[in-house]
């Protein structure tokens, strides 16, 4: 298999880090950490308790590496602090990169890392102590930090900072994924195609949607920006059009950290398996690489077909 600065760093068998995305739950960090790759949980707004017992769930199940994604703007640092000890990796995203914060998450004994929008940004993230960046092009799904196509900014990335440096957006194929390793990447994050996953907690009709749906039926937005300003995200067009066709105030409701709560129309929850009312009307993010999404498949085949892939095609390119 594809062995880079990431996988020794990390302690995984291929390049792949599994994207904290709020639909990343136990179950779905825990199988794709044991297919080999870096299984994340999205830790916005979970209680510290909770998320603790996920990430020890996951690495229980899976044998393999386990990392939470953080938020900067719905930041808890008691989070922070029950899951640092336990994870391998700790992330944060859509924040200026905090070395304090850095600091305290490397002193539990995880990784820290940053995912960034910009060379400007990624070398920031490093000069805080940073093991590792994420680059995440514009062609990602769910909320995007920079303005920038994943490829140039790969290059302003590889050229600011000397960590590790893993490619975000638009990678959903082998063909993908080969080629962002070909250009200097250190792994890949993969988003939308785990959302297809069997073990994402995704309610049946948003994985039909991402079933169905073309690189062209996404668009970046601020359309959901109830509870969060100001927050370009990539969605699926046709979630922006029903919903902003509706007077109600709330559109249904999702279940989190074990309690119903209500989701306000144009708002940013994801409908999970749980979810009622009008799912169409959610955030139904996704990113240019869903035409990847040809079916609902384990994460473990997910990310085989993805390395082993990439691997052929790497041999073929002589990489």
């Amino acid at each position: 298999m594809i062995q880079t600065r990431f996988t020794a760093l990390v302690g995984c068998a291929v390049p792949i880090q599994q994207a904290g995305m709020g639909n990343a739950r136990r179950e779905l960090a825990a199988a794709v950490a044991r297919a080999g790759a870096l299984g994340m949980l999205g830790g916005v707004m979970q209680p510290p308790a909770l998320l603790a017992e996920e990430v020890d769930a996951a690495r229980h199940e899976s044998g393999g590496p386990v990392g939470v994604n953080f938020l900067m703007p719905f930041l808890d640092r008691a989070a922070v602090e029950a899951t640092a000890p336990r994870a391998r990796v700790v992330e944060f995203f859509y924040g200026d990169p905090d070395q304090e914060l850095v600091k305290a998450v490397r002193a539990a004994g995880a990784l820290a890392a940053w995912q960034v929008g910009s060379g400007e940004e990624a070398r920031a993230a490093e000069q805080a102590g940073c093991d590792f960046v994420i680059a995440q092009g514009v062609e990602a799904g769910g909320h995007v930090r920079g303005k920038t196509g994943l490829l140039p900014l790969l290059d302003e990335v590889l050229e600011a900072v000397e960590v590790p440096v893993v490619a975000a957006g638009g990678i959903g194929t082998e063909r993908g994924m080969a080629a962002a390793l070909a250009a200097g990447a250190d792994a890949v994050r993969v988003g939308t195609r785990f959302l297809a996953a069997e073990e994402a907690d995704v309610h049946a009709s948003y994985a039909e949607a991402l079933v169905e749906a073309r690189p062209e039926d996404t668009q970046l937005t601020e359309a959901f920006s109830t509870m969060w300003p100001n927050a370009p995200h990539r969605v699926l067009s046709s979630c922006v059009e029903v919903a902003q066709g509706l007077d109600d105030e709330f559109v249904g409701e999702i279940e989190h950290a074990g309690e119903r709560m209500p989701v306000p129309r144009l708002s940013p929850p994801a409908p999970g398996r749980s979810a009622t009312g009008r799912i169409d009307a959610m955030a139904l993010y996704a990113g240019q690489s869903v035409g990847a999404v040809q079916r609902l498949q384990p994460a473990e085949a997910i990310v085989r077909d993805l390395a082993g892939g990439a691997e052929r095609l790497l041999r073929k390119w002589g990489k």
